[in-house]
């Protein structure tokens, strides 16, 4: 135990650190004082007692209470929120009593649980009654933050603000209102919230807010959440929707790409509902339409540049400004048509030119194309090989109408499957041609307008009917052979693919049923030429009428009777 000797000269030490040299009495007054107060004094655990600063060290502060022995606080409890102390050695200060004797033989002391006792009625208070306290932030610990509101209390992170917040750093040093929502007189716990109080002032404003809203107003907001179709703004007390068609004149592929979470924005109010306190917001129609001068700046025939923002099968779409997209259609992308999937050619983000071809403000439609900017191979062609011409190339592709030929330029021709043989019918390309076979054709058209580059291969011949009417004017009688025989007649051959019809009534004198009865494929029966049309391609012959050499029908009675009826089930493919 401390002798009073002892004591003495303990507290003369402390006293010429505190204060400094002084008068020999004074210090014996003083010393006298104290002996009186530690005499009367009862040292109880759980209580508060006045104490002097007599030592501040890097993890401890000593306190002397006038008590045996010093005490130790944390200099934790000292540190203001920028770690800087609060006190200084000799300053008084009160301090809770934790523990009489610890294993280190001094006092167990603690300024902040002093300071918990001394603001508990106050706290409680405000607990029960709601009433908001003020303190500062003063540091980040696990799970939320520490808060000076005369002793220090724990603000968790979900009690922060209206929303979840990653950022805790920002509010260190902070002065705001908290409101008390949970105590432990017994631990010293107290837990506060910065999000109820925010919650009755976002009540507030709401209401004044639904009494002051209206369409066509221009307010500010916070984007509270972002999602795929838009984005939700805090307007101060209601949310509003601003839809990803709202946004921006141009196009938008996800709203993350225009805002951030946080970002205050002006936005205008395009719908409100108060029944349903729903809102819908704009952003867009706060900024200056594109539109409005698009036509005198994107003039048809102006060449223009943007970037490639989308891919379809009919063609391109061409940002040329913020706001504004052109179509680049599939048949404006090359001169010969050879552009069948754009997806080939073309991918999103590449730069483009293309010029102007119309212009539609109302529809918001700008019509752009790639081939007018590029030499227009048809004007080429119609000078190369002029009508009549003939060509040599090779087979490109053969479909079921007819054969493309390859002549080397960039425009392949087309031989129709009308145009390959004067006399044969039914064609079948795929039978007559195959793919890299050369042949020769005639130029027939180069269809510029269209697009058309057409050659025949029959054209190189002359056409076997031309002069027919020479070879086998009517009234000729030849033997022929049987190539098919039908039901209401037989078909023989005249020349190389020209055909000539028997009728069924020019077969005998006699009356026939069936033309198998009386010749059959393979015959060669002797016929007279009987008709001769030219422009159809028929030939009606008659076997009845080169056997009857004495009957003195006229070739021209011959041709009127027979024209029309004989030839009547006469079809030619």
């Amino acid at each position: 135990m401390t002798t009073d000797t002892e004591l003495k000269q303990k507290w003369m030490e402390g006293y010429e650190v505190v204060f400094g040299e002084d008068t020999e009495q004074a210090r014996n007054d003083e010393f006298g004082q104290m002996l009186e107060e530690t005499a009367s004094t009862t040292f109880q655990e759980g209580e508060v007692f006045k104490g002097r600063v007599i030592n501040i060290g890097p993890d401890y502060v000593m306190i002397d209470i006038g008590y045996k022995q010093e005490g130790l606080v944390p200099v934790k409890e000292f540190l203001n929120f920028d770690g800087t102390l609060k006190i200084a050695e000799g300053d008084e200060i009160e301090v809770y009593l934790d523990k009489l004797e610890s294993r280190m033989g001094n006092l167990v002391l603690s300024k902040d649980k002093a300071e918990i006792l001394k603001a508990w009625d106050k706290i409680s208070e405000a607990c029960e009654e709601g009433t908001p306290v003020q303190g500062t932030v003063i540091a980040k610990v696990k799970g939320g933050l520490s808060v000076d509101i005369g002793v220090k209390a724990f603000l968790p992170g979900s009690q922060i603000d209206l929303r979840p917040t990653r950022h805790l750093d920002k509010y260190i040093g902070k002065t705001m209102e908290f409101k008390v929502i949970k105590f432990n007189k017994k631990r010293g716990n107290i837990v506060l919230s910065r999000r109820a109080i925010l919650q009755e002032e976002r009540g507030k404003m709401r209401k004044e807010i639904l009494n002051q809203i209206q369409e066509g107003m221009i307010v500010k907001g916070i984007v509270k959440n972002i999602t795929d179709y838009g984005a939700f703004i805090d307007l101060g007390g209601i949310d509003g929707l601003l839809h990803i068609t709202d946004m921006s004149w141009g196009r938008v592929k996800h709203p993350s790409n225009l805002l951030n979470m946080g970002d205050e924005i002006e936005v205008k109010i395009l719908k409100f509902d108060a029944d349903k306190e729903r809102v819908s917001l704009g952003l867009k129609q706060v900024q200056p339409n594109p539109w409005e001068g698009a036509h005198d700046k994107y003039a048809s025939g102006t060449k223009v540049e943007g970037e490639i923002v989308s891919v379809k099968d009919y063609g391109v779409f061409v940002e040329l400004s913020d706001g504004i997209e052109g179509l680049v259609h599939v048949s404006e992308m090359s001169w010969t048509g050879k552009i069948k999937n754009p997806a080939k050619h073309f991918t999103a983000g590449e730069k483009l030119e293309a010029q102007v071809l119309d212009v539609d403000v109302e529809n918001k439609r700008i019509s752009l194309g790639l081939k007018q900017l590029q030499p227009n191979p048809w004007d080429a062609l119609e000078a190369k090989y002029p009508v009549g011409s003939k060509v040599k190339g090779t087979v490109k592709s053969i479909v079921e109408f007819g054969v493309f030929v390859d002549l080397g330029e960039e425009v392949d021709a087309l031989i129709h499957v009308s145009d390959l043989s004067w006399t044969k019918k039914n064609i079948n390309p795929q039978e007559e041609f195959k793919d890299g076979q050369e042949l020769e054709a005639m130029v027939l058209s180069v269809d510029k307008e269209n697009g058309k580059f057409c050659l025949g291969i029959k054209q190189l011949e002359e056409d076997p009917w031309k002069k027919i009417e020479q070879r086998l004017p009517v009234g000729t009688i030849l033997e022929a052979e049987v190539v098919r025989v039908t039901d209401f007649g037989v078909f023989v051959e005249l020349e190389t693919g020209i055909e000539g019809l028997i009728h069924i009534s020019e077969l005998s004198e006699d009356r026939v049923e069936k033309p198998s009865d009386v010749v059959q494929k393979g015959d060669r029966p002797k016929a007279m030429v009987i008709s001769l049309d030219k422009e159809a391609k028929k030939i009606a012959l008659s076997i009845k009428a080169a056997h009857n050499k004495d009957a003195s029908v006229s070739t021209e009675s011959v041709q009127s009777a027979t024209l029309a009826d004989k030839l009547k089930d006469f079809k030619i493919d």
